[in-house]
């Protein structure tokens, strides 16, 4: 298949829908317009680059089939193993690693294939606690993870920084199987070199979830995992740019025996994935999952991951010199959580009065937290789409102003409903309008058709800095 032929299947596909299904075709152009026009400051979002978006509906997803490269259980794979072949060596590559595997489906489904390839029903847990910033599959209650296994957690301090003396002291009394570090809004470096001195001094596997810093470890603007956990997990969608999906990597531990005496860890990942916890991998999203780590390798990438630090930073700042309770008292990542409550709103109240300004955040509970999580008394902002866009430190106080203008103005309503003058949703909605407009999404149509094929390709790489209009 030529590439001539692949960029005539897509043309003909969004034709087809659009003549077809128009009431769908309709809402995805809703969705791509509210993308365009909003400040997405999820911590856990990023916008993906069309080529990716390509390959993740490409002919390849198609194929099905079973297994790995070279020892599937179907026919007619021989473009697709090399598909797949590309993705582990940019893998590697990007992190340094000795073994990838980019089959998982998520970063959620990456860490369960590790926890149930390497441990035993009833096994030991140790990870970060929900409310200090973990996440559901490192044990919590709500997930799998947390009713299959022995699942304990460690803190954070008086700081809001982690309790590593305190995860010694869990480690020690408990001796888990495995130890899980990383984390979904914890704003500060992790220490994954001290961790691994806790995991052998207690006899245990470590497993470093890197999803939200990924791209940052990649960009070296964060210390990386890779050579002190036996196994880092990540998801692709998150600071990698890429499609939905999962990476599991390993360093100098792959070729260590496995628990289980079958061989070394890389082989019990490999048997982890398939056949034991997934069956037919998602090829198209495999290609997406090699083109987006073949961006990760240009030096553009590198000045994103700069931005991205820079970006929260200043935001972190700027919001704290307006009174906002910035927790730990800044960041390290692209995270910066806020107690709203100390303003006198419930996260939820605060998420959606945001959203009706075209400001896109998410509640979030916070450490002492006694409200549940669809209330929460804190909200996690994120600058990863904002620096694609272009937007670096200067144009953080920008949007710190635009945050704390609305969030001044809610008016609560209980926990979960709020008031606001329309006044001032109208105001910040255009200027939110506007900011987006002079920093818009790279490579991105702003309208249908507003440029040919030829000179989209010849825009901006999609990581360079968008200058200001």
């Amino acid at each position: 298949m030529t590439e001539c032929t692949v960029a005539e299947t897509a043309r003909r596909g969004a034709a087809l829908l659009r003549a077809e299904d128009p009431a769908l075709h309709a809402l995805l152009c809703r969705e791509q317009r509210r993308q365009a026009e909003t400040l997405m400051m999820v911590a856990a979002s990023s916008v993906a680059d069309p080529s990716v978006l390509a390959c993740a509906g490409a002919a390849a997803a198609n194929t099905t089939t079973e297994g790995y490269p070279g020892a599937r259980f179907h026919a007619g794979c021989e473009a697709v193993d090399e598909i797949e072949r590309l993705a582990v060596a940019r893998a590697k590559a990007a992190f340094g690693a000795r073994y990838a595997n980019v089959q998982p489906h998520s970063g959620t489904s990456a860490n369960q294939a590790v926890m149930f390839g390497l441990l035993s029903p009833g096994d030991t847990v140790l990870g970060l606690d929900l409310d200090a910033g973990g996440h559901l599959s490192h044990g919590a209650k709500p997930s799998v993870s947390g009713r299959y296994f022995r699942a304990l957690a460690y803190g954070v301090d008086a700081e809001g920084r982690i309790d590593y003396a305190g995860a010694r002291r869990l480690a020690l009394e408990h001796r888990p199987r495995l130890i899980v570090c990383g984390a979904s809004a914890y704003p500060r470096t992790v220490d994954f070199a001290r961790f691994r001195a806790i995991a052998d001094e207690a006899g245990a596997l470590l497993l470093a979830d890197i999803s939200h810093v990924a791209g940052l470890v990649a960009a070296g603007e964060h210390p990386s995992s890779i050579d002190h956990a036996h196994v880092t997990t990540t998801s692709t969608y998150k600071q990698l740019f890429g499609p939905r999906g999962g990476l599991i990597l390993m360093g100098r531990d792959a070729d260590a025996p496995a628990p289980d005496g079958r061989g070394t860890l890389a082989e019990a990942a490999q048997r982890a994935v398939f056949p034991y916890f997934q069956g037919t991998p998602d090829l198209a999203g495999i290609a997406a999952k090699a083109r987006a780590l073949g961006l990760v390798a240009r030096p553009e990438f590198r000045a994103l991951a700069r931005r991205i630090v820079a970006g929260a930073r200043v935001l972190a700042e700027a919001l704290q010199a307006r009174g906002y309770r910035v927790l730990t008292g800044g960041t390290d990542n692209h995270i910066v959580l806020i107690d709203v409550l100390a303003r006198g709103i419930t996260g939820v109240q605060a998420e959606r009065a945001l959203e009706s300004c075209g400001i896109v955040v998410n509640k979030n509970r916070i450490p002492g937290d006694t409200r549940g999580a669809l209330v929460t008394s804190g909200v996690r902002l994120g600058t990863n789409a904002l620096a694609l866009r272009g937007m670096g430190p200067e144009a953080m106080p920008v949007c710190a102003a635009l945050v704390d203008e609305v969030l001044r103005a809610v008016e609560p309503r209980g926990e979960r409903e709020h008031a606001l003058d329309p006044a001032v949703r109208d105001r910040v909605a255009g200027a939110v309008r506007a900011l987006c407009a002079r920093y818009p999404l790279p490579r991105y149509p702003l309208e249908p058709a507003n440029a040919s094929a030829v000179e989209r390709a010849d825009a901006p790489v999609l990581l360079a800095a968008v200058p200001a209009a």
